[in-house]
């Protein structure tokens, strides 16, 4: 698993070389446990105060790990060196995991899987030693830290988890459907503005020169609302390949609470109102009234008459995609959020 650093040097990066069958292997999944090990890292990355919308969820969630005895063990993640074995933080089996099943997942790590990792990364034998108790006692050890993150999740990540779920199931659907309709490479194009795709070679910009080969592999791509710049890349597997990205929808995390009132210069807000300049620049990416709803914290009564006011105007439009109906902006509307300019950054994470 390599682990993230949020300002990269450069000219640092992760070359991957993918070859065809990888590439047409290219799926969408989300990862619970992926989300344990980055919202660690965005505490640690921010010890003084998150910025919005983790803010909130920050003071709640420290104050659980200061308190809570159970949650200790995830510390290990904090721990970790920028490359580390996969085991620890697998991709996931399936599309949609729970975290029960991921946990289930690392609690059953085979000894083979750990003793290849740990030869891969740890040619001379020499482990570090926190990583001693899995070849040691590698079940009390994977017992443990598997408690450590089901108490972390239940406290810390539970009561924010429909949300967030709601938010990753539109950003799959999404990418799943731009991949259905223009395939992998136009995917990678646009997943990210620190992945960048020149075929066969997929970069990740971080503070880490590493090249390595997919071949005749699965390309698993991650959405993860806790990334905020962080980029896993996970290779260990001889199956898939795991690549993270920042999902939108990380608003869920305000707690239901919009975004501070925008700027008194905010021209957007002032020619259509604050409600309709929100859904517009929401809708920089295609989006049901439920998670435009949950990303903004407005009811989806509002939503929705923000949205018919929107239709009404020629600035959206709407498609079905299977049971779900689609909002997007139309060349009206992209043009409205680009001449009277982008949102304050307070709204960087609302779409």
């Amino acid at each position: 698993m390599a682990v993230w650093w949020p300002f990269p040097k450069l000219h640092d990066v992760i070359r991957i070389e993918i070859d065809e069958p990888t590439l047409s292997r290219t799926r969408i999944a989300i990862n619970p446990l992926a989300e344990v090990a980055c919202s660690l890292f965005l505490l640690e990355r921010h010890p003084a105060a998150v910025p919005w919308p983790y803010d909130g969820w920050a003071r709640r969630t420290r104050e659980i790990l200061r308190t809570d005895p159970s949650t200790a063990p995830v510390s290990l993640y904090l721990k970790l060196p920028s490359v580390s074995p996969d085991f620890l933080c697998p991709p996931p089996d399936g599309p949609m995991p729970s975290i029960g099943e991921q946990l289930g997942q690392l609690r059953e790590t085979s000894p083979d899987v750990i003793e290849a990792e740990f030869a891969k990364h740890y040619p001379d034998g020499n482990l570090p030693e926190l990583m001693r108790p899995f070849r040691d006692d590698r079940r009390a050890a994977l017992d443990r830290l598997a408690g450590g993150v089901r108490a972390y999740w239940d406290a810390a990540i539970a009561p924010y988890w429909p949300a967030m779920r709601a938010a990753l199931d539109e950003e799959v659907l999404l990418r799943a459907r731009a991949l259905a309709a223009e395939g992998p490479d136009a995917l990678l194009s646009r997943l990210h503005d620190r992945i960048r795709w020149e075929r066969p070679v997929l970069t990740l910009v971080k503070p880490l020169e590493q090249s390595f080969e997919a071949v005749n592999q699965r390309l698993v791509l991650v959405p993860l609302i806790f990334s905020r710049g962080a980029l896993l890349c996970s290779g260990d597997q001889p199956d898939r390949i795991m690549v993270t990205y920042q999902s939108r929808g990380s608003a869920v995390l305000a707690g239901g609470v919009a975004p501070a009132p925008p700027a008194a210069d905010d021209r957007l807000a002032i020619l259509v109102g604050r409600g309709r300049a929100a859904v517009l620049r929401a809708l920089s990416t295609p989006a049901t009234t439920t998670a435009l709803s949950t990303a903004l914290g407005l009811a989806p009564s509002t939503i929705s008459e923000h949205l018919a006011g929107l239709l009404a105007a020629g600035v959206v439009h709407r498609r079905r995609a299977g049971r779900r109906v689609l909002y997007q902006l139309e060349p009206a509307g992209t043009a409205l959020v680009t001449l009277l300019g982008e949102d304050s950054a307070r709204t960087e994470f609302v779409s």
